[in-house]
């Protein structure tokens, strides 16, 4: 399905600020819509732009508070002949069309109505008309309406004379937030003074929440407002801010808070054809979404905490390895507890940047991860060659259970591809008078590369060097090294996936794991 843009385009010749504003209309309509309890149908001329015989539908949108007069989608299509008329007529006239009988859709009766569609240009000024609105209406459930309906379509016919005016939507203040009560939510309708004229009753309970008992018909909202929200310790005007939003001249969403109670605002000046009337305000009771909002960013806090506590003991465990690597007299001994150390840090790091993270996800960019790690291989491998270890590809984000078991095997695959594809000589090639000398200047310069697909549902990761390959008589990687018993045991168990260990065509030796994406069961 093409998008509005796409048709427009296609078939006009409208310019990129008039699409902007159709962009705008079709974002903020649902509102117009729910108040007049009807389908609102934009369309575009096409064809002779003389004779303009044919419209296209290049958006719709449906009531929520009352049934649709279409059961099929209508954008795509073009329509002609005597069932454009009334579009013909919104459109050279470029008034609001009311008159005519029902017409019939299937088995649906419909009332038609056409609203015209302007922007205005830099001098305020309304200019020429870009599209028609139809509004549809179902009329099989007709009925004599209540106050509440009344308001809703009174308030309906002021917004679609400024959509004809060009003054709704409203521009957007920089920094306003998109989200904003629905008609259903509660509704407050003001006289031109700010005094209420009529509150719905979700409205009149979402300023009971608030503290006020009373009703609101007859109240100065803006300083109910403010009496009931303001904070001798903040200071702020909630009244002025108010008054500023109803004119238009300040962000039109807002929250408020009283007695623990959270209340989203959006207000809307009423000014059809330029007269200001009044305004519509929309309210939406959020305390609970709020409350869940706060629960979530604490324990999003607690769960940072804890991997923070978590990376602090692992650095004192590797710490005290450390400690005692130093007071052994084996080599083996100091030889393993240094492993150990490379181990437990690897682990920390992926808390370290869980611990940092605030998506509450329990997700990690491994990216960064690997690339510490390499850094700490090439530092602590004993080797006499200079090894660079690069990465091809992404890892992406993953979940903290495959990111802790990922880290250790590619630890051990890096700490393997260093110390036994370039291992150490049996004489030291550096003169010990000379340790200025960097290693590169003595030695060749080795390379491991790890390499990354992120497929969709699993990883394929080679971790290649130009090393001196496999020994002889490797079988399957089980050669009794504790390392690749490691990696074998984290990669087939853990991440659930396969490991194959392989000398490289060419000479080195290369890794290839496969690790599903997904939490692991």
């Amino acid at each position: 399905m093409s998008t509005l843009r796409d048709l427009v385009e296609e078939h006009t010749k409208l310019s990129s600020t008039d699409i902007d504003h159709l962009h705008r209309l079709a974002g903020d309509w649902q509102l117009l819509s729910d108040l007049s309890f009807a389908d609102l149908l934009l369309w575009v001329a096409v064809g002779d732009g003389s004779t303009m015989r044919s419209f296209l539908c290049v958006a719709q949108v449906r009531p929520t508070t009352g049934p649709t007069a279409y059961q099929d989608d209508q954008v795509g299509r073009i329509i002609g002949g005597a069932e454009v008329a009334h579009l013909v007529i919104a459109h050279h006239q470029g008034r609001i069309w009311r008159e005519g009988d029902p017409v019939w859709y299937g088995e649906t009766p419909a009332r038609h109505e056409a609203i015209p569609v302007r922007t205005r240009d830099a001098d305020g000024e309304p200019g020429e008309v870009i599209a028609i609105i139809g509004r549809d209406t179902n009329l099989s459930t007709a009925r004599t309406p209540s106050q509440l309906e009344l308001n809703y379509l009174t308030t309906a016919d002021d917004l679609a004379q400024m959509v004809a005016d060009g003054t709704f939507p409203p521009a957007r203040h920089p920094g306003e937030t998109t989200s904003a009560p629905r008609v259903g939510d509660g509704l407050i309708r003001l006289a031109a003074s700010g005094r209420v004229t009529y509150a719905s009753p979700n409205a009149q309970s979402a300023y009971r929440r608030l503290g006020f008992s009373s009703h609101l018909v007859g109240e100065d909202l803006p300083a109910l407002t403010g009496r009931l929200a303001r904070d001798p310790l903040d200071g702020t005007d909630i009244t002025a801010k108010m008054l500023s939003a109803l004119r238009g001249e300040a962000p039109a969403r807002r929250e408020m808070e009283a007695r623990g109670a959270t209340v989203l605002l959006r207000a809307l000046p009423l000014m059809p054809a330029g007269v200001p009337i009044g305004a519509l305000v929309l309210v939406r009771d959020v305390t609970e979404v709020r409350r869940r909002d706060r629960a979530l960013v604490t324990k999003d806090a607690t769960i940072r905490e804890i991997h923070h506590r978590v990376k602090n003991n692992l650095q004192t465990v590797a710490a005290l390895l450390r400690l005692q690597a130093r007071r052994v007299d084996s080599a083996v001994a100091k030889s393993a507890l240094e492993e150990s150390v490379r181990r437990v840090a690897s682990i920390a790091l992926v808390h370290e940047t869980l611990s940092m993270t605030g998506n509450g996800n329990e997700t990690v960019e491994f990216d960064g991860i690997l690339d510490r790690v390499a850094t700490a291989a090439t530092e602590v491998a004993a080797t006499d060659f200079t090894v660079a270890i690069r990465r091809e590809g992404s890892f992406g984000v993953l979940v903290a259970e495959t990111a802790t078991s990922l880290v250790m095997v590619l630890n051990e695959l890096l700490i393997n591809a260093v110390e036994h594809g370039f291992p150490a000589r049996d004489e030291d090639p550096v003169d010990p008078a000379d340790l200025t000398i960097p290693k590169e200047a003595v030695e060749p310069v080795g390379e491991v590369v790890v390499t990354v697909q992120r497929q969709r549902k699993q990883l394929l990761v080679t971790v290649a060097d130009n090393g001196q390959g496999l020994p002889e008589g490797f079988v399957d990687g089980r050669d009794g090294r504790l390392g690749l018993q490691i990696v074998r045991s984290l990669a087939t168990g853990e991440l659930r996936g396969t490991i194959e260990l392989r000398n490289r065509d060419g000479g080195g030796t290369e890794a290839v794991l496969t690790v599903p994406l997904g939490k692991p069961a």
